[in-house]
């Protein structure tokens, strides 16, 4: 199965394409989109799809994983992501590939174990994971190579890999987490008297 990732941002978007035979894992193509910083904002925007369709017609994934929109330092940062992510979004769909979107927190769990991992454990993760001899440049395509990963750690293998259906939790918070494994805890009824 092959799955691209997408680390989205209006000054570069980072992307990353993954394959795996359900054991390993192998780099297939990974870098950034920059647009220029005197561009106006709607040809960034028209740079990103259009460089992010071209990667996409070439790699022909199964899969598009895209980092979700959790929080942003200011609403005028959130709102340029929510429109690299939307373009990005737009791209995948026009190549006719399904979008799955995972929460910073959920990227770092799956790559590194541990929801609030730093940026440099991911990168180095996902250079382990996948054999790299260093870890990949620039951050933003290491970034979206980690989305991929989650992406496929995240697949139910009962019906073997490449079958579409993700396992998300529904968990707010690392104290609502339950593995997907785990029973439902027992609960005691007191009995009617």
């Amino acid at each position: 199965m092959r799955v691209f990732g997408i680390d989205p941002g209006s000054e570069r978007t980072g992307y990353g394409c993954v394959e795996t035979d359900g054991s390993r894992h192998r780099i297939v193509v990974c870098g950034a989109i920059t647009t220029p910083a005197l561009a106006a904002f709607p040809d960034k925007l028209h740079i990103i799809h259009s460089g992010l369709a071209a990667v996409l017609r070439e790699c022909r994934p199964q899969a598009v994983a895209i980092e979700n929109l959790f929080h942003a330092v200011n609403v005028r940062s959130a709102l340029k992501l929510g429109h690299a992510r939307g373009v990005a979004m737009l791209a995948a769909v026009e190549c006719g590939v399904v979008v799955f979107e995972y929460t910073p927190a959920e990227i770092k769990r799956a790559v590194v174990g541990y929801g609030r991992a730093e940026k440099p454990q991911v990168q180095h993760m996902v250079k382990l994971i996948l054999g790299l001899a260093a870890v990949p440049s620039p951050h933003d395509a290491a970034d979206a190579l980690a989305v991929a990963i989650c992406h496929l750690h995240s697949l139910v293998p009962a019906r073997g890999i490449g079958t579409p259906m993700a396992v998300r939790s529904k968990a707010t918070s690392w104290r609502q987490y339950r593995p997907a494994s785990a029973p439902a805890p027992i609960r005691r009824v007191k009995p009617l008297s």
